[in-house]
């Protein structure tokens, strides 16, 4: 299949699919708003498959790759849906103890980006854990459309303490320093937000266009914060003026960058809606930013 880029659709076309992946329309009312936009071959269809993740693009780092240590790690949820599963990505030839990051995934479960994103912060000589908040219904089934109706029919709060409790396990690992850190994806930014008000010793979380938590949760937030915004991401970004007055007259520490000219998923490289340079610069900041408050 051709790789298409955001600019190759009309942007009508790619708030449609946003609210798709979200729920907010299902198959037949995107392509039927779709179809007003088709030209020639390219279908309203045509346009939703060229939408859809390739993982073969996305793949930064190998999955054998000898400088990392990778395993799938079974850890206990007694709040949650009790026994899950999450990948577990680190160096090969650590020295000594390593800063923890929980890499917590969209709404579609623990699918190959995310683990790659595991391996690309191995690389940096962290220990990452991603857990699949799909496990108790059988794991990611590597069919997005599928993951994300799973998903939808999940416990959310359940799922909440699926995803609290693995960072409790990361951060226990004994290769682990006990400093840990979070970033997450959409709805894992959402998570990373959330966790950040539960977890007083997290010692830095990275959402990514993830969903705002209420002003009223903002005061028991410690961790700093940075925060990735697409500039195209009018569902995510209108709670952000809201979020930014709570974090100001709370004195959280945070900075946040809207990134120009970007769909909201410009970090995941499996689509159109990915932005290479933004995504690059993005996870730079996202990796100094973790070398800063999870080491020393």
């Amino acid at each position: 299949m051709e790789r298409k880029k955001a600019v190759d659709f009309p942007p009508e076309v790619l708030k449609l699919f946003d609210g798709y992946v979200h729920g907010r329309l299902d198959r037949r009312e995107f392509l039927d708003r779709a179809a007003k936009f088709a030209v020639g071959a390219f279908t309203a269809s045509a346009m939703l498959e060229s939408l859809k993740p390739n993982f073969a693009w996305a793949q930064q780092v190998p999955k054998d790759d000898p400088r990392i240590r990778t395993q799938y790690l079974d850890y206990d949820s007694p709040q949650g849906h009790g026994r899950m599963r999450g990948y577990l990505a680190q160096p090969s030839d650590a020295k000594g103890k390593l800063p923890a990051v929980l890499v917590i995934h969209e709404n579609r479960g623990l699918n190959p980006y995310i683990e790659d994103v595991a391996r690309r912060l191995a690389l940096a000589n962290f220990v990452a854990f991603a857990p699949d908040a799909l496990t108790p219904v059988g794991g990611y089934p590597g069919d997005e459309d599928k993951a994300r109706a799973l998903f939808a029919a999940q416990d959310a709060k359940k799922r909440e303490e699926d995803l609290y409790q693995a960072a409790q396990v990361l951060k226990a690992r004994p290769e682990t320093t006990g400093k840990i850190g979070s970033v997450g994806f959409c709805f894992g930014g959402g998570i990373c937000n959330l966790l950040a008000t539960r977890m007083q010793d997290l010692s830095a979380s990275v959402p990514y266009y993830g969903r705002q938590v209420s002003a009223s949760e903002v005061a028991k937030i410690k961790a700093p914060l940075l925060i990735h915004y697409a500039s195209e991401d009018e569902n995510i970004n209108k709670g952000w003026p809201a979020y930014e007055e709570a974090l100001k007259a709370n004195n959280v520490r945070y900075t946040a960058h809207i990134y120009p000219n970007t769909q909201h998923g410009f970090h995941n490289d499996t689509t159109p809606r990915y932005d290479e340079a933004a995504a690059r610069l993005s996870w730079q900041r996202t990796l100094d930013f973790f070398n800063q408050h999870l080491r020393g």
